[in-house]
């Protein structure tokens, strides 16, 4: 109901009086005023007048009913542990494909190797259920796929210059502007849920302890609408999702990597190699040519550039 009222808010574009909207929604006039109060309370800037109420402006955020076909599948949290945490109930619980849990901030956002994310307000943070029918062996496609989605997004929409880096980052001048985690369960042969977690520095300041991170603003010139940024990256992501069998997702993502051909240091949980990154196979795994002549295969870590 709630969407409901703001939605003949805003194409009204002129005061409304608090009857129009009770007749029209089939509600009382009181439950119209609780409403109203609830948006004013998330920030939309609604004037009450005598004559009924006038939506003049809405906040940045990523609320249901800001998203029209997908309001319900959105699920919105002003602040939650974490995204992913979220994502994993709604997946066990049986929520459909494509679900997303977005939150304003977290408390224990999560980055590669449990390292912590920093979740300040003004940046996107959400996770996408996803259950393709796909086997567990190619889900490192849906990771290169989001990567690419995003930074391509970046690139044709916003005039920023984002390239992938290995494994799932996005940078733009060497920095880090987003980071994506991904986790899954498999059923049988097939994949069960597959959620992808995805980190946007987009207006908020990151810590100056993390010197090679950076929000999206800095290079936008200006703040930008992360419920438009959203909202481009779901119908994105989307149409590519649909044909990631077919397409040759890695071939595309080493045309716009940063990673290839230079020297880089990986870290897991138990090892550090150095080495050049000379490739990266069908499989997702980083090559790397060692001091030897050697050639390694780098499933997962860290990647840090010399």
């Amino acid at each position: 109901m709630t969407g409901k009222i703001i939605r003949y808010l805003k194409k009204a574009g002129a005061v409304v009086s608090g009857q129009a909207i009770s007749d029209s929604l089939g509600i009382s006039r009181v439950s119209v005023w609780k409403h109203v109060r609830k948006l004013q309370d998330l920030g939309y800037t609604i004037e009450s007048t005598p004559k009924g109420y006038h939506l003049t402006g809405s906040p940045d955020k990523c609320l249901p009913w800001e998203f029209a076909d997908r309001e319900a599948n959105i699920h919105y949290f002003a602040q939650t542990s974490s995204t992913m945490d979220r994502a994993r109930e709604l997946a066990r619980k049986g929520c459909p494909h494509f679900t997303v849990a977005v939150a304003e901030r977290q408390d224990n956002g999560r980055g590669r190797l449990k390292r912590t994310w920093t979740s300040a307000s003004g940046g996107l943070y959400f996770t996408l259920v996803l259950r393709p029918q796909l086997p567990p062996v190619l889900s490192s496609r849906i990771n290169f796929a989001v990567a690419l989605t995003l930074a391509n997004l970046l690139n044709e929409k916003y005039k920023i210059n984002a390239m992938v880096k290995w494994p799932n980052d996005i940078l733009v001048a060497e920095k880090k502007v987003a980071g994506i985690l991904s986790e899954m369960e498999t059923e049988a042969d097939l994949l069960s849920f597959f959620n992808i977690g995805i980190g946007i520095n987009v207006n908020n300041q990151p810590p100056a302890d993390v010197a090679q991170a950076a929000a999206l603003k800095d290079f936008a010139g200006q703040s930008l609408s992360r419920r438009e940024l959203l909202a481009d990256f779901l119908n994105a992501f989307e149409a590519r999702l649909e044909t990631i069998s077919d397409n040759d997702i890695v071939a595309e993502w080493k045309k716009q990597t940063i990673t290839l051909n230079r020297m880089v240091k990986i870290v897991t949980l138990n090892d550090t190699y150095q080495g050049l990154a000379v490739d990266v196979d069908e499989s997702g795994a980083l090559v790397l040519q060692m001091a030897d002549g050697s050639m390694k295969r780098v499933v997962y870590g860290d990647c840090f550039h010399a």
